[in-house]
């Protein structure tokens, strides 16, 4: 999986192939995508119309909930082939919310197992999940989730859910990692803004790298998704990564409903 991904949430059909395209130019080869975005098929478009093979492309999506009525399990397993069909395969696939409820989240994940094994998904995991909600999966299966994708930057750093996934093994994959630019005005960002001569967007990108996380940046601006991308070429001491872990709010830093404590 590449260290740096590029997301298209919220990203309009008429600019998404268009935005991928330029992510890729620009050397992106981790693309999130997810069924709830209704934009998998300009992400499958752009990356089928690249020059770039498809297997040096990481490609993810996600299910949101399994279908209502649906005993024989039929339905959700035609939704799952219907959206790898876009990409050819996935390289992974997540349950994108835990809000499905205990007996939702079973039943999707038994579903993931089994595109797994078909080889239609080559990795599977969660997204938004709490603790609970992995030791429930753990207790049902003996199928790790690769990855959980949370929430994270330096204002909402969910320190109890990244310690368990990184004692568990499971990659960490921070969406929201700029704040939706929310605290790009931010004084204590700013201090390494200036020593830097980096932008805030840069910052932040470079302190989730740096903690082991693997940040899924967004922009439709063509500027903005190259500069997303140069961020080799300079790192933070420990004294600045400790200066923004300083700025942590807990759950109340978060900018997107999280549903980590759902039952």
């Amino acid at each position: 999986m590449p260290r740096l991904g590029f997301g298209v949430y919220a990203s309009a059909k008429s600019i998404c192939k268009r935005s991928v395209t330029c992510a890729l130019h620009a050397g992106y080869r981790h693309i999130d995508s997810a069924m709830y975005y209704e934009n998998e098929k300009e992400v499958g478009l752009a990356i089928q119309a690249s020059v770039i093979p498809r297997h040096d492309v990481f490609v993810t999506t996600k299910i949101l909930a399994p279908p209502p009525d649906d005993p024989t399990g039929g339905k959700l397993w035609a939704m799952l082939n219907e959206a790898v069909d876009r990409f050819d395969y996935v390289d992974l696939f997540l349950i994108h919310t835990p809000t499905s409820g205990p007996e939702g989240r079973i039943k999707l994940w038994k579903a993931l197992e089994k595109l797994k094994q078909s080889g239609r998904a080559r990795s599977i995991g969660v997204s938004n999940f709490g603790i609970n909600h992995l030791q429930e999966l753990a207790a049902s299966s003996s199928t790790r989730p690769a990855v959980n994708q949370i929430e994270l930057h330096p204002w909402c750093q969910q320190r109890d859910i990244v310690n368990y996934c990184q004692n568990h093994g499971i990659t960490v994959q921070a969406y929201c990692p700029l704040v939706r630019g929310q605290k790009f005005e931010d004084p204590t960002l700013n201090q390494l803004v200036y020593v830097h001569l980096k932008d805030p967007a840069q910052i932040l990108l470079r302190w989730s790298l740096q903690k082991g996380f693997v940040p899924l940046p967004k922009s439709d601006t063509p500027s903005r998704i190259e500069a997303n991308a140069a961020l080799y070429d300079f790192e933070l001491s420990a004294e600045q990564m400790a200066l923004l872990d300083s700025l942590d709010r807990g759950a109340k830093g978060a900018i997107d409903i999280n549903p980590v404590n759902c039952p």
